[in-house]
């Protein structure tokens, strides 16, 4: 007989609601403060940028959020994804462990994305918006926020990190296919973008640019409001579909996962898999160690330092406690777009300072190396921000067999690496290079954290 390899749900298994992990902490987050007053900000003060449903999930203390059911019908296109039993890596590495990774790829725009692109286009088409602004590093999220635009009938201007739209023209055209406009970042055509030009007219961009100027333009006009594919509360609990269904799936295998691994950038995708496992090890149902992995070139939780900070370069977002490399701080231009934002999300950091989530950083030449073997063992080529949940999956396996353990791991395969070939082309040619971060950059940028009064 057989040995089974996918473990798939129906349509009617897909999550009805949305778990909002805030309702289960031991202790509540710090809250976001108003960069003017120092204050706690209030819904006002979100009102320029989200529609209302939007700032509602973002301050939410309740466990579950019902998903709207033409969300869910649209989840139908690609949800519930696939858990996978990556037996042909098990027996490459010749380990007792047993792996599993919950495939996301398999979304239109190939990655998790969408899983909130969708909802955040929903609850603005509700309330009458017609044009979203937003941000992207790789070019994952604004292919997600440019395929739920074409879905609702929204305009979708995207400011993408000016080295990956030069690495990734494909994403770029994904996002013109589906009706988005693409520019790259820093650009002129906003305040924001033009200072950084002033400075620096080679700038190879930032995330935190980039979220300067989306949010400039949404904050501008009337018709247009903000969308964000990771950090903010709202984003991490759409992502959690992920982790609600895999809890599903490895019971259909029988088997509980003794770690569970996701990349972390922004937050999302590891929120995703992660917080559900969360609220379990809370209860006292799971033993689970979570793992989060971020790369060298960024390392926001290993690197960085657990304060209130901007969420942006040009200092037009609220202040949000988070483990933050410094607002002013660009990473260098390694191939995981995705990952290159200076802050981690403020939950993901919360949790961390609670210590029940382990950070781990590695270098991109490490990460390929871990992707190529995985795309010839399981035959699906991973995304670079991907690649770093794979390598840390690959790495306990082997703890696993030099320990003699036979552990179950499960981890967030967050998208495909489709767009990403020219970087497999350079890795292949010896191109690809460790790019170390400059310290004297970052404890610059250190010193210009902003000044909060938290008593």
């Amino acid at each position: 007989m057989s040995e089974r390899v996918k473990y798939l749900l129906g349509e009617d298994r897909i999550p009805k609601a949305w778990y909002n992990l805030v309702a289960d902490l031991p202790k509540p987050p710090p809250p976001p403060l108003h960069p003017a007053t120092g204050k706690p900000i209030g819904p006002d003060d979100l009102a320029p940028i989200f529609p209302q449903a939007v700032i509602a999930q973002e301050v939410s203390t309740e466990r579950w959020i019902e998903i709207p059911e033409p969300v869910r019908e649209i989840y139908k296109l690609w949800r519930p994804s696939p858990l996978i039993r990556a037996r042909g890596l098990e027996k490459a590495l010749d380990t007792p462990a047993k792996i599993f990774f919950k495939y996301e790829g398999v979304s239109p725009a190939g990655s998790h994305k969408p899983n909130t692109s969708v909802a955040q286009a929903f609850y603005n088409k509700e309330e009458g918006v017609k044009r979203l602004a937003t941000e992207t590093g790789a070019g994952q999220w604004g292919s997600s926020l440019a395929f739920a635009g074409s879905l609702f009938g929204l305009e979708v201007e995207v400011y993408m990190v000016k080295v990956s739209y030069g690495q990734k023209p494909y994403r770029r055209a994904l996002m013109e296919t589906y009706g988005a406009r693409c520019i790259a970042s820093p650009s002129p055509l906003t305040a924001a973008g033009r200072a950084i030009l002033e400075k620096s007219p080679d700038s190879s961009g930032s995330l935190g640019i980039a979220i300067s100027e989306a949010v400039e333009v949404a904050a501008g006009r009337d018709d247009t409001k903000y969308a964000l594919g990771s950090v903010l509360n709202h984003v991490l609990l759409h992502q959690t579909v992920i982790g609600e269904e895999a809890m599903l799936q490895m019971a259909d295998a029988g088997v509980d996962p003794d770690v569970v691994i996701g990349c972390a950038g922004g937050g999302s995708n590891f929120a995703g898999i992660a917080f559900p496992y969360i609220r379990e090890k809370l209860a006292g149902r799971s033993h689970a160690r979570i793992v989060a992995v971020e790369p060298t070139s960024c390392p926001t939780m290993t690197q960085g330092r657990y304060a209130y900070d901007y969420g942006d370069t040009g200092h037009l977002t609220p202040l949000v406690k988070m483990h933050t490399l410094g607002a002013s701080f660009v990473p260098p231009g390694f191939h995981a777009g995705g990952l290159r934002y200076h802050g981690m999300a403020p939950l993901v950091s919360h949790v961390l300072e609670l210590g029940l989530i382990e950070p781990r950083a590695y270098a991109q030449t490490a990460c390929f190396e871990a992707a190529v073997q995985l795309a010839r063992t399981e035959g699906i080529v991973p995304a670079p921000e991907s690649s770093h949940a794979v390598r840390a999956a690959i790495d306990e396996a082997l703890r696993c067999k030099a320990e003699g353990k036979s552990e179950t791991i499960l981890f967030c395969l967050s998208g495909h690496g489709h767009f990403d070939m020219q970087a497999y082309t350079d890795y292949f040619a010896g191109k690809l290079k460790d790019v170390p971060f400059d310290r004297a950059a970052l404890d610059r940028a250190l010193l210009e954290l902003p000044v909060v009064d938290e008593n």
